[in-house]
């Protein structure tokens, strides 16, 4: 089996400034602070992990190149794309658009790089150049709606990526999987209306954006029933998210029958991460890993994509990261140097009835998702 891996330089480059969420302002109190959460660290120290440990000379490097306008206009509104453009060329850049989410000058490339990193991996998958793929890419994407950025996200990577499998690379039914802790808003919005996208995330509930993200989201028009969500309680861990896995997602999949998968892979539901509770360690997303790996290989030939996406803990986010591509990779992964922590201190927790019940709410239903 052959697993590609995608990175670039420049993500570790991406310039989110400093404030942990806002810029510093002495006047309400904001005192600065080194790193802004969305800082690129965790995502190059992820890469660093890979290299150091031995397991990149085991993979396949798929070259990063930047979406052209015409293919993040398949997902964004000129207006959007235009106006990234233009702040990027400012001294200091500008915001994705909500505020809170700062790039620096020639942010616009690095954005575009990111696009198009996830637009090359699906593109290797589906020609066959190998067999899945991972592109740790940066920033990430699964907020952005059409007309605009949010969430730390400029372009949504993962809608970029599947547009391009549909309009270029011809596949006809495309499942994405989205199990980083917030709701994968931008890309339900993206195709709430096309039957031929199966979009399900499994966040952390009400966390953010805060108003969505609920079982009743279900998608509309011609999509109907082709939208999924899974929320899960703070505290659910290992045991509550690969029952869901198991439950709702892996039927969910059989009963959409996709030609390829593409998961939105966010290490912020992991243990020690500042913006969400879910406490998953590194050898639960393996599970996950291998629950989806399986599904795909059942369904279509194992063609299977992995983007990165979110993921805040500058302790734990390159040990789930490189624990999840040796899964994805089919050989033996780094020791979790924190597993030990985790068990005596934290505890690693038991599937609870309350996230049972949550669990149900959303596997009634996939009885409605419609196959071929």
């Amino acid at each position: 089996m052959t697993t590609g891996y995608l990175w670039h330089p420049l993500y570790g480059w991406n310039d989110t400034g400093s404030g942990s969420l806002t810029p510093a302002d002495p006047a309400v109190g904001l005192q600065p602070v080194g790193h802004h959460f969305a800082h690129p660290d965790n995502k190059r120290r992820m890469h660093e992990l890979v290299e150091v440990s031995g397991l990149l000379d085991q993979l396949h490097r798929v070259p990063a190149r930047p979406a052209k306008r015409a293919e993040i206009l398949r997902v964004h509104t000129e207006e959007h794309h235009d106006r990234i453009v233009a702040e990027s060329a400012l001294p200091k850049g500008g915001d994705a658009g909500d505020g809170v989410s700062p790039f620096g000058k020639g942010g616009y490339e690095i954005a575009a790089l990111a696009a198009g990193g996830a637009l090359a991996m699906v593109d290797a998958v589906v020609r066959g150049e190998v067999d899945n793929g991972f592109a740790l890419v940066n920033p990430c994407g699964h907020h952005a709606v059409p007309e605009t950025g949010m969430g730390f996200c400029v372009f949504n990577n993962v809608a970029v990526a599947v547009r391009h499998a549909q309009e270029v690379l011809g596949v006809e039914r495309i499942a994405v999987v989205d199990w980083d802790v917030h709701h994968g808003n931008g890309t339900q919005a993206v195709f709430w209306e096309d039957p031929r996208v199966l979009t399900v995330s499994m966040h952390q509930d009400r966390l953010y954006p805060p108003r969505g993200g609920t079982v009743g989201e279900r998608g509309g028009g011609a999509g109907l029933y082709t939208n999924l969500n899974v929320p899960r309680p703070p505290g659910t861990g290992d045991a509550g998210y690969v029952d869901a896995m198991d439950a709702v997602i892996v039927p969910a999949l059989r009963a959409f029958q996709p030609d390829l998968v593409v998961v939105a892979c966010g290490f912020d539901p992991s243990y020690f991460d500042p913006l969400a509770h879910t406490m998953v360690s590194a050898a639960g997303f393996a599970t996950l890993t291998e629950r989806v790996m399986e599904a795909a290989a059942e369904l279509c030939d194992g063609r299977l994509a992995m983007v990165q996406e979110g993921g805040y803990s500058i302790h734990y986010v390159a040990i789930c990261g490189a624990i999840t591509i040796a899964t994805l990779a089919g050989v033996e992964p780094i020791a979790d140097p924190y597993l030990a922590l985790l068990a005596d201190v934290y505890g690693i927790h038991a599937l609870e009835e309350h996230q049972l019940a949550s669990r149900k709410a959303a596997e009634v239903l996939v009885a409605d998702i419609p196959g071929r």
